[in-house]
């Protein structure tokens, strides 16, 4: 960790939640950290997500490592941040509701077995049920279904308040918060160390940058002469009319009328949010009449008594992921200094909790809560060049 005289140790550019971890986990130890955001605080990624902290999605590995880690660190987060600012401040609307996976043909059943038995040797707690005690859970799920599988520890929470609170903290420690404020790249000394960063003001010096800035990461990266293959996937949201509470009890996931992959869970308030598998964009942002119809269906399908119930709003945004499905967690061995917290694809808010600690604890030298080696830049899963991806 280089420490500067004056300044700030570290700019962390990106403001939604993941950058928001990174700058309270940094600001916890003590480092002296302006965070930057090209727009609104927590406005882009974050505010297009659906709040879902789920390790029911993942298959076994270095993702699903993370996920348990990351769940089981969020309360502990949230109750440290109620400490520091009172209950109100802190306030995200946690709810630990517990995953219900399920499938309804014969193929989809036997995978989800198999995947709910290799989750269970990787340390999750993933419980069977009957199709009839699956619906006991869920009294208004389909009754073709035919395997289930119960996960206690997915949660949910909304992800603006979470990113705010924070930043609160940060706020609180003596953190520095700029909105307005494009950073254009990362600037250098003579020995490849990190210096600052440059913006249309001029530039901001510091002894570290990290790099959160969900989609715009790539550019960042790209700029700073460190490529980094963050790809863009756009996710959409559905909103329905408020229900009366228990019509969905759960965070419900599965696949149904050969449609897309959905997830169903319901917010205090009594909306139902319904999201959906992420495909590949590019830069089209536009909703797609098509995606929402089959979104409808597959829903309706899934908990028929959802049929004909209103949708007030549909919303999407991009997800940027990696190649290989895992974030870009650590410093990059091309540029000492620069560090990354990127690529969460749709996972970001369930990550954010462990990608901020795992940030902090490398960034200070600490021991990790998990191996880091995953998710560093330099790992043949991204697909650099030999001569980009070479650690020092």
């Amino acid at each position: 960790m280089r420490v500067l005289g004056e300044g700030v140790d570290v700019v962390v550019v990106g403001g939604g939640i993941v950058g928001a971890a990174c700058a309270e986990a940094l600001t916890r130890r003590g480092v002296r950290v302006l965070l930057a955001e090209r727009g609104p605080l927590a406005g882009q990624t974050t505010a297009r997500g659906d709040g879902r902290l789920l390790i029911s999605d993942k298959p076994p590995g270095p993702g699903l490592t993370l996920a348990m880690a990351s769940l089981r660190r969020w309360p502990l987060l949230l109750a440290a941040l109620r400490e520091e600012l009172g209950p109100a401040r802190a306030a995200c609307e946690y709810e630990r509701k517990g995953g219900l996976a399920v499938a309804v043909r014969a193929e989809e059943a036997a995978a989800l077995r198999e995947l709910a038995a290799a989750q269970r040797s990787a340390g999750a707690d993933a419980r069977e049920l009957t199709p009839d005690e699956a619906i006991g859970r869920e009294p208004h799920l389909t009754p073709a279904v035919r395997a289930a599988v119960h996960y206690p520890e997915d949660a949910r929470l909304q992800p603006v308040l979470a990113a705010t609170a924070l930043l609160a903290a940060v706020r609180a420690r003596g953190g520095e918060i700029r909105t307005g404020v494009h950073v254009l790249s990362v600037l250098t000394g003579a020995d490849g160390w990190v210096v600052g960063v440059q913006t249309p003001d001029g530039p901001l010096p510091c002894g570290a940058v990290v790099n959160a800035g969900g989609p715009r990461a790539g550019t960042l990266a790209e700029a700073a002469g460190a490529s980094l293959p963050v790809l863009p996937r756009y996710g959409t949201v559905l909103v329905t009319a408020p229900l009366p509470p228990g019509t969905v009890r759960h965070t419900v996931h599965g696949t149904v009328a050969g449609g897309p992959p959905v997830v169903v869970g319901a917010a205090p308030g009594g909306q139902v949010l319904i999201s959906s598998g992420r495909r590949r964009a590019g830069a089209d942002e536009a909703l797609r009449a098509d995606d929402l119809r089959a979104l409808a269906r597959c829903t309706a399908a899934l908990f028929p008594v959802l049929a004909g119930v209103p949708v007030l709003r549909a919303y999407g945004g991009f997800h940027p992921g990696t190649p290989d499905g895992l974030p870009v967690i650590g410093e990059d061995p091309r540029h000492p200094g620069l560090w990354h917290a990127a690529g969460h694809a749709g996972a970001g808010v369930a990550l954010a909790a462990a990608t901020g600690e795992l940030l902090g604890q490398l960034f200070t030298g600490e021991p990790p809560l998990v191996d880091p080696e995953p998710f560093r830049v330099a790992r043949p899963g991204l697909g650099l060049a030999e001569e980009e991806n070479r650690c020092p």
